[in-house]
């Protein structure tokens, strides 16, 4: 049981339910950016666009409503709002995840000097230019 609660502590403490638990808040606040970006930007033109018709009441009804019996509908424009905002939502993290990449790219590109090259990938970049020195003696030692 102590190796169990210790373990929990060091998962805890490590970061790795700290960063989930940011990840998750930012996350959350995304999404209602995301869904208000939607509903006050993207949705207001579309709707211009098809004179007006807002999408979220667009349905098929399958039964109409009666004295005794509720309207039975496929509320398919709730569909199409939440497509919508998923493919927002992808757009957006694709555009964020290429430019990390970028970013990341270039910090790790030995030959680019507009930022400092981190270390590992500098002893990489040393090891790759001996063993082209080794190389080129080597054959210099052979064609001799």
């Amino acid at each position: 049981m102590k190796k169990f609660f210790t373990e929990f502590k060091n998962f805890a403490v490590k970061g790795n339910m700290i960063d989930m638990a940011v990840g998750i808040i930012i996350g959350t606040a995304f999404n209602n950016v995301v869904n208000t970006i939607v509903k006050k930007v993207v949705m207001p033109p579309l709707s211009l666009m098809t004179d007006g018709v807002n999408l979220a009441d667009k349905k098929h009804v399958l039964r109409e409503a009666s004295d005794d019996a509720a309207e039975v509908a496929i509320g398919y424009g709730e569909l199409l709002e939440v497509l919508i905002d998923f493919l927002i939502i992808a757009l957006t993290i694709f555009v964020v995840i290429k430019f990390i990449n970028r970013l990341k790219e270039k910090s790790e590109d030995p030959k680019n000097q507009e930022q400092p090259t981190p270390k590992n990938i500098e002893l990489l970049s040393s090891l790759e230019k001996l063993m082209k020195e080794q190389n080129d003696l080597l054959r210099s030692g052979k064609d001799s």
